[in-house]
C-alpha cells in the first residue's frame, strides 16, 4: 500500500517519506479499512516534531516505534474483518478515531487495521473528507460538553468558537438544547461560529461584561475552554455557583497558576480533557451521539485545506503554521 511515514523526529519536510509499504492484515477483533481521507491535528504534528515524555507525558499515549504512520482520524470503507470482529460488514462506510493511540500505524495510508470499537458508521450524506474531521475535534468537544451531565436548558460558553474543537462544541451544544455563547477574534471567524446564540469578539469587547449582560447577571453553567491559563480570570467571573470549566488546551500558559479561592468560593468544577485516554464508554457514547447528530443534519464541517497523500508534509506545515481556519485533510485517493 502507499503511505506516508517517518522514522525519526524533526521538521515535516525533512523526515516524512512517501512510498510503498506492506498492507496490514487485521488481527483478532480488528477490521481493515480502505481509507479515503485522513485528518491532520496538532497532536500529530507535535509527536512528529519531537514532543515526548518530557512534554505533558505524550510518550505514554504515543510511544515511539521504528516506523510511524501518523494521524489518528480518518474515513473510508470496511474491506476485511479479522477473526472475531463484528459490528461492521464489508463495504460499510466508516469514520475512525484513535488510530495512532499506543499504535505505530495511523491513517496517512491507503489502509489501516483497527479494533472494531474505533470504527463508527459514516452516514451517506457525510463525505469521507468530512468524516476525517470528526475524531479528535468532535469527540473532544463532546467530552467537554457532556462529561458532567446533560446540558439541555443550560448556558454554555465556548471560547475559541471558530476553532477545530470550538466549531463542533457550538453545534453539539445547540443540538443538545443548550443556549450557546461563543468567543471569536474576528468577523470572519464569527461566521464559523454562527450557530451560537450570541457571539463575542474578544478583541473588541470585554468577555466577562458581555456574558453577564447576555445572561442578565446570572452567568453560565459551563465553559468549554481553549486556553485555560489565559482565561482563568474571565471564567471565574462568569460561572454560576456549581459551574464547570472543561479545558482541552492551555497553550498560552502551559502551567498556569491556580486561582483556588476564587473558584472554590463558587464550588466550581475543573475538568481537563485529553480525548485519547478518555474512558472507553465515554468515547463510545461520543461516537454514537456525533453520528446521531450527523444523521439529523445538526453538524456542518469546515475544511480549510486539502492535500494529496504525496503532499502530507505540506499538510503538517499548514497545521503548524496555525493559519488554517478549519480542518486540514489529506486525501488518500
Amino acid at each position: 500500500m502507499r503511505a506516508g511515514w517517518y522514522e525519526r523526529k524533526g521538521a515535516a519536510r525533512e523526515v516524512i517519506e512517501i512510498g510503498e509499504t506492506a498492507t496490514p492484515e487485521p488481527g483478532p477483533g480488528e477490521i481493515r479499512v480502505r481509507l479515503h481521507a485522513s485528518g491532520v491535528n496538532p497532536t500529530d504534528c507535535k509527536r512528529r516534531g519531537g514532543l515526548g515524555a518530557e512534554d505533558w507525558g505524550y510518550f505514554e499515549h504515543f510511544p515511539d516505534f521504528p516506523r510511524i504512520i501518523p494521524h489518528n482520524d480518518g474515513a473510508g470503507v470496511v474491506e476485511e474483518l479479522g477473526p472475531g470482529a463484528s459490528g461492521h460488514e464489508t463495504g460499510d462506510r466508516v469514520w475512525v478515531y484513535n488510530a495512532r493511540y499506543k499504535r505505530a500505524f495511523g491513517t496517512s495510508a491507503q489502509y489501516v487495521c483497527l479494533p472494531e470499537r474505533f470504527l463508527v458508521r459514516l452516514p451517506e450524506e457525510t463525505t469521507f473528507a468530512e468524516g476525517a474531521c470528526l475524531g479528535i475535534p468532535a469527540m473532544t468537544a463532546h467530552r467537554c460538553l457532556f462529561a458532567d451531565g446533560p446540558i439541555a436548558g443550560k448556558t454554555v460558553l465556548v471560547t475559541g468558537g471558530a476553532g477545530r474543537v470550538g466549531v463542533y462544541a457550538v453545534q453539539l451544544a445547540k443540538w443538545a438544547g443548550a443556549r450557546v455563547i461563543a468567543t471569536v477574534s474576528s468577523a470572519a471567524k464569527a461566521e464559523r461560529a454562527s450557530r451560537a446564540d450570541h457571539i463575542i469578539n474578544y478583541r473588541e469587547e470585554d468577555v466577562a461584561e458581555r456574558v453577564l449582560e447576555i445572561t442578565g447577571g446570572a452567568g453560565v453553567d459551563r465553559v468549554v475552554d481553549v486556553n485555560l491559563g489565559v482565561n482563568w480570570e474571565t471564567n471565574y467571573k462568569i460561572l454560576k455557583i456549581g459551574g464547570v470549566i472543561t479545558s482541552y488546551s492551555s497553550m498560552g500558559d502551559r502551567n498556569p497558576p491556580f486561582p483556588h479561592y476564587e473558584l472554590m468560593l463558587n464550588n466550581i468544577t475543573i475538568r481537563l480533557v485529553m480525548v485519547h485516554c478518555c474512558p472507553p464508554e465515554a468515547l463510545l457514547q461520543a461516537a454514537a451521539d456525533i453520528t446521531r447528530a450527523l444523521d439529523e443534519g445538526a453538524l456542518s464541517h469546515h475544511i480549510a485545506e486539502r492535500f494529496p497523500l504525496d503532499e502530507i508534509a505540506s499538510a503538517h506545515e499548514a497545521v503548524e503554521a496555525g493559519e488554517a481556519v478549519g480542518n486540514v485533510i489529506v486525501e488518500i485517493d
